[in-house]
C-alpha cells in the first residue's frame, strides 16, 4: 500500500523541466552559460552575468558546503507537523551557485557554516525525487 505525499510539491515548467527530470535519474544539473561560462541557479532563461539565452543543463558534483542555515520550529503547513524542527540549508556548490534544500542525516545542532556536504535524493513521488543534502562523512 503506497501512503500518498502530503507536502507541498515544486511546480514544473519549461524552464525547470530538466532539473526535475534528472533529480528522478538522481542526478544534480545546472545550467551553464555558453557564452561566459557562468553557472546558474534557480534555472532562468538568460544568464545573469552576460544577459545570454544560449544556455545548456551540465551534471555537476552535488558536493558543497553550507552557507547558511535555519532551523524551523514553528510548523507553518501542516504536512511538517511531524518534521519539526527540521533544517533548510543554503549550499554553495562547487561549482558557485547557491541551492536551498533540507539538510539530512545530521544532528541539527552539528550543523555548521562551510560543512562540506553531499546531495542525496529523496524520492518522494513517481514523479517528483528532491535533492536534499547530508555532511560527508571525513575519513581517518
Amino acid at each position: 500500500m503506497s501512503v500518498e505525499y502530503r507536502k507541498p510539491l515544486p511546480g514544473i515548467d519549461d524552464v525547470n523541466r530538466p532539473y526535475w527530470e534528472a533529480a528522478r535519474r538522481h542526478e544534480l544539473v545546472i545550467q551553464k552559460c555558453h557564452r561566459c561560462g557562468y553557472y546558474r541557479y534557480p534555472p532562468g532563461t538568460n544568464c545573469p552575468d552576460c544577459l545570454s539565452d544560449d544556455l545548456e543543463w551540465v551534471k555537476v558534483s552535488g558536493r558543497g558546503t553550507v552557507f547558511t542555515w535555519t532551523v524551523f520550529h514553528k510548523v507553518y503547513h501542516p504536512a511538517f507537523a511531524g518534521d519539526a524542527p527540521y533544517a533548510v540549508v543554503a549550499v554553495e556548490l562547487e561549482e558557485g551557485p547557491r541551492v536551498t534544500s533540507n539538510m539530512v542525516d545530521c544532528p541539527l545542532e552539528d550543523i555548521a557554516a562551510g560543512m562540506p556536504v553531499e546531495v542525496v535524493f529523496d524520492d518522494v513521488t513517481g514523479e517528483i525525487t528532491l535533492p536534499k543534502f547530508r555532511p560527508i562523512k571525513q575519513e581517518g
